[in-house]
């Protein structure tokens, strides 16, 4: 299989993922009429393994996706904006050199891109920025989760041969 057919087909598994780990895990929080989740776990290692390109097709698809699938379709156009913008931003200031320290600092700024998005967006469609102000405390939980998941298994995964594989060829 050639390489952009693997591509094509690792963004698919990826977007998936992140779809599948958003509605799986949908811890609902009252105050904001939405949920907890750890697809940006995913998102960020997608990121992570295998640069900004995949992180936002996977990230802003995926979790459009979820929002759709959930009935949060009024949520799905943001969320393709925000979770694109995150995986991106993530996969841009980690590169091809990743370390603990800068996974860490790179899914901190993707973490803050989430809790700011979804800030401007509640604003925008509650029609109140001090409403959406409430989602700020679990967007931090979801953030600091999906970090710690991310930051763990994109390490181990890192190992992995064929993610070795799919890295080097990405290179050439």
């Amino acid at each position: 299989m050639n390489y952009k057919t693997r591509k094509i087909v690792l963004n698919g598994l990826l977007t998936a993922l992140v779809c599948i780990a958003t509605m799986v895990i949908q811890i609902p929080t009252p105050g904001t009429n939405g949920y907890i989740n750890v697809g940006d776990g995913i998102i960020f290692i997608s990121s992570i393994l295998f640069g900004p390109a995949s992180g936002m097709v996977a990230g802003g698809i995926g979790s459009a996706l979820a929002d759709i699938l959930s009935g949060y379709s009024h949520w799905a156009l943001f969320t393709l904006i925000i979770k694109g913008f995150e995986g991106y931003l993530v996969g841009i200031l980690i590169r091809n050199n990743h370390t603990i320290i800068k996974n860490i600092f790179a899914t901190g700024i993707g973490s803050l891109v989430m809790i700011t998005g979804y800030f401007l967006a509640g604003g925008i469609l509650n029609g109140s920025f001090i409403a959406s102000a409430a989602s700020i405390p679990s967007n931090i939980v979801q953030g600091m989760v999906s970090m710690v998941i991310a930051i763990v298994l994109s390490n181990c995964l890192s190992k992995v041969s064929y993610v070795k594989a799919f890295k080097y060829k990405a290179k050439a």
